[in-house]
């Protein structure tokens, strides 16, 4: 165990010692074509990177014994948890290492670790806590329907409900009820997380709170997530779902700011969904994200875009269910009057809970059939403070997106309140109370991607350089330099946890923060 081989050798050492450990615990450890490409590649399709072999573990205890292994060893080799696959940059892969395909997990239900158990905690006689255990592999469209069986849903959800559990909340992930849930890091009451050490670990914000608040959004740096205690509801039935088109900026971010104002858990006359995209001269108005407008509109709204340049697009919900639905249309009324929406361009429809939550499956399919869904997608995502929204505006989205005109993908742009996130947790956001996040979504073809990766890199270039201090989503950096910015404030205490629970930089290389 303690001589070093070269690395070719360490593999086929390492490949070699840990199949026949493993052949007679049930788990497969694989190093086959078929594996291996799979776990090289991401949704991103823009880097590559083979592990040596891919674990697809039956047990919890199988990661463990896995990052022990590496520990044990002169030369450690990396380890990445892989979901859905669908991080954009290589942020799941483990060059010549392994990758842990933690979806393998869902076929296998030892314990409550790797399935969906709902419950309900009696705090007192009229005031319910219900939670659900969810394995970290599991994904939120089984989630969702697993809850829904007992009339409850998740508090906060993600966008795209075809993630994993674990996947979303090593990285915060938020969604358009962020501005009053927060993100789903800020919905979790505890977790069972196997570290860099191999050690399997509950913890919460009263147990092992270190390590609770450094996974959530810890880009996998601190340990892999097996199960997740998260926040439910009482489910609604239906969805009053309205959409509004501004052609003035000033009057759509106040408009934004306004309506998130009213954010309390508990307040009944609150939105409990507000998003803002971009219309930008991109043929259809709808996209693979939405098909809201109907295309007998369709003439108007080019019109407008054709105009103008750049079309604001407001998108609100309210949820009710039989209790409700005699008042929800008053509450979503009084919500709106006063608003500044171009008159003649609101749109409305009352859909089912569950088609409104699976809304961007639709247009997955329909990427899928035209074959534009496994693409390179060369993403930004960027956090915007208030403050510096307008000169963004003016700056990137009028200035370099259009100049540019090769945007057709949607743009997402809207606000969300920081009281809503936790300062503990790892994840980063501007330092004002209110800021935007701005989702750049494009897709591309393998020949075209490096176009989109020269915008991004202007629109980055562009705020350094007027002082506009973005934060990014989804990050990704080339230099622990550019990682240490990132973090800002939050770096050092990001340094201690990982030299606490994976001093040796088994997990997550493919983020690079401490792996070159």
């Amino acid at each position: 165990m303690g001589e070093k081989f070269p690395t070719p050798t360490l593999l086929i050492v390492i490949f070699f010692i840990l199949s026949r450990l493993i052949s007679t615990k049930g788990y497969s450890l694989r190093d086959d074509p078929e594996s291996i490409r799979l776990a090289s590649s991401d949704y991103g399709h823009i880097l590559r990177e083979n592990p040596a072999a891919v674990l697809y573990p039956t047990s919890i205890d199988d990661i463990s014994s896995l990052i022990k292994f590496s520990n044990n060893i002169s030369t450690p080799f990396s380890i990445a948890a892989r979901g859905h696959g669908h991080s954009t940059m290589g942020q799941a892969m483990a060059p010549n290492g392994v990758v842990v395909d933690m979806m393998s997990l869902k076929n296998h239900h030892p314990s409550h670790a790797s399935g969906i158990i709902v419950n309900t905690f009696n705090l007192s006689v009229n005031n319910y806590y219900y939670y659900a255990d969810v394995g970290g592999g599991q994904l939120w469209i089984d989630v969702l329907h697993a809850t829904l069986e007992h009339g409850l849903a998740p508090v906060a959800w993600t966008d795209y409900l075809y993630l994993t559990v674990g996947g979303t909340l090593s990285n915060a992930d938020i969604s358009s009820s962020a501005f009053r849930f927060g993100p789903q890091i800020s919905n979790v009451y505890e977790m069972d997380v196997v570290t860099g050490h191999g050690d399997f670990v509950t913890c919460s914000p009263q147990n092992n709170s270190d390590l609770f608040f450094g996974v959530l959004g810890g880009l996998g740096q601190f340990g892999i997530i097996t199960r997740a205690r998260i926040a439910l509801e009482p489910a609604p039935k239906r969805v009053k779902w309205v959409r509004m088109l501004y052609n003035d900026f000033s009057a759509y971010a106040r408009d934004q700011e306004r309506l998130i104002s009213v954010n309390g858990r508990k307040q009944s006359n609150a939105l409990d969904y507000l998003e803002g995209s971009l219309l930008i001269n991109q043929g259809s108005p709808n996209n693979w994200r939405s098909s809201f407008f109907p295309q007998s509109t369709y003439s108007r709204i080019i019109s407008l875009v054709t105009k103008h340049g750049i079309i604001y697009s407001l998108e609100v919900a309210k949820y009710y269910d039989q209790h409700t639905e005699t008042t929800v249309d008053k509450e979503l009324e009084l919500l709106l009057k006063g608003l500044s929406f171009l008159p003649g361009f609101v749109f409305e429809k009352d859909v089912a809970y569950v088609e409104f939550l699976n809304r961007v499956k639709s247009g997955e399919e329909k990427l899928q059939s035209q074959g534009q869904w496994d693409v390179p997608h060369p993403w930004l995502n960027l956090f915007v403070p208030k403050s510096r929204i307008s000169d963004f505006d003016a700056g990137v989205l009028k200035g370099i997106v259009l100049k540019r005109n090769i945007t057709t993908a949607p743009v997402l742009l809207y606000p969300m309140n920081r009281t809503k996130w936790d300062d503990r947790m790892s994840a980063v956001v501007p330092e004002e109370e209110v800021f935007y996040t701005v989702g750049f979504l494009h897709s591309s073809g393998f020949d075209e991607w490096e176009a989109f990766e020269e915008q991004n890199k202007e629109i980055l270039k562009f705020c350094a350089s007027v002082g506009i201090e973005v934060k990014q989503y989804l990050p990704y950096y080339k230099t622990q330099q550019g990682w240490m910015n990132h973090f800002g404030s939050k770096w050092k205490t990001f340094q201690k946890r990982k030299a606490l629970f994976d001093p040796k930089k088994i997990l997550s290389p493919g983020q690079r923060i401490f792996n070159k």
